[in-house]
C-alpha cells in the first residue's frame, strides 16, 4: 500500500508557483492579488482562512481578507463582492463557504466573474469543464487529479466510483476523471446496492461527509481509495473511509488529515497565479 501524502506533495507544488508568482511580480510589477470573503465568526471558517492567507504569504500572493458581520444583509454582501470584481489588483476571489442562513449564498457567488472564480465552481466554469474547455477547475477535485497523477496512478481506462455528487467535488471530481478516460459512475444518497457499486472501482473517490461510510469490504482488492472526508469523533479528525482496515486493501489510499486538504489550498494557489497571468 502507498500512502498518498498530500501534505508532502503541496508542499512541492507550493516552491513551484512561488518560482511562477515570482515571475509575475517581475513581469507585471504587481503581485497577484487573491479576496477572501468571510461572514461572520464561524471557527472552522476562520481556521480555513488563515491557513489560505498563510499559503499565499508563503508562495508570494497578495491575501486580502475582507471581514463583514454576520448580520450583514444580503445586498450588502453581493455589493462587497462586485467591488472586488471591479479591482483590478484582486485576480481571485474565494467566498468562504458556508454562509449565514439568512443569505442567499446562490446569488452572492453569481457575482463572482468567471475569470476571477478561483473555487471553480461558477456555472461558466462548470459549464466549460463539461465542455473540455479551458477553465477554471474546482479545487478538490483538481487537487486529487494533481495528487493521482503525481503518484503515478492509471487512470486510462480505469473504472472511477465517486461517492458524492456535491457542486464542489462530487459532479467536478467525476467530469475531471471522465476527461482523463475513465469510466464513471456516481453514487448519492438514492444509489441502492452502494456496496456493490464500490467493490467495481479501480479508483474509489469517498465525498459524502459521513466518517467510515466507507468500509474494508466496500473496496476491490489494490484499488486506490482518496478520502474527502472530513468529520469529527470525540474532537478528532476523520474522513469517510475507514482507513486502517481499507489500507490493507487498497494499493493507493489518501490519509485523513494529510492528504486531500493541502492539495485544496494548493490548487487554490495556482487556480489564482492562472487567473492572474491570464488577465
Amino acid at each position: 500500500m502507498i500512502r498518498l501524502d498530500g501534505k508532502q506533495t503541496a508542499a512541492a507544488i507550493r516552491s513551484e508557483l512561488a518560482v511562477r508568482a515570482a515571475a509575475f511580480e517581475e513581469e507585471r510589477g504587481r503581485k497577484a492579488g487573491l479576496a477572501v470573503l468571510l461572514v461572520g465568526e464561524d471557527p472552522a471558517s476562520g481556521i480555513y482562512v488563515r491557513n489560505k492567507v498563510r499559503a499565499c504569504e508563503e508562495v508570494g500572493i497578495r491575501s486580502v481578507l475582507i471581514r463583514l458581520p454576520e448580520d450583514v444583509g444580503q445586498a450588502d454582501a453581493e455589493e462587497a463582492v462586485l467591488r472586488l470584481a471591479e479591482d483590478r489588483a484582486i485576480d481571485g476571489i474565494l467566498v468562504q463557504l458556508p454562509l449565514p442562513a439568512s443569505l442567499d449564498a446562490g446569488r452572492i457567488l453569481e457575482k463572482i466573474p468567471a475569470k476571477k472564480d478561483v473555487d471553480g465552481i461558477s456555472a461558466q466554469n462548470m459549464g466549460r469543464l463539461a465542455r473540455r474547455e479551458p477553465c477554471l477547475t474546482a479545487c478538490t477535485p483538481q487537487g486529487i487529479m494533481e495528487l493521482l497523477s503525481r503518484y503515478g496512478v492509471v487512470l486510462r481506462g480505469k473504472h472511477a466510483v465517486v461517492v458524492g455528487r456535491s457542486n464542489i467535488v462530487g459532479r467536478p471530481m467525476a467530469l475531471l476523471l471522465l476527461n482523463a478516460d475513465c469510466t464513471v459512475t456516481v453514487c448519492h444518497s438514492y444509489t441502492q446496492n452502494l456496496k456493490d457499486e464500490c467493490l467495481r472501482a479501480d479508483i474509489l473517490i469517498a465525498a459524502v461527509g459521513r466518517p467510515h461510510l466507507i468500509t474494508t469490504d466496500m473496496v476491490k482488492e489494490g484499488a486506490a481509495v482518496v478520502d474527502v472526508g472530513m468529520n469529527r469523533i470525540e474532537g478528532k479528525l476523520c474522513g469517510d473511509v475507514a482507513y486502517e482496515e481499507v489500507s490493507k486493501k487498497a494499493s493507493y489510499i489518501t490519509p485523513v488529515p494529510g492528504g486531500v486538504g493541502p492539495m485544496t489550498v494548493a490548487m487554490l494557489l495556482k487556480n489564482t497565479l492562472d487567473a492572474a497571468e491570464q488577465r
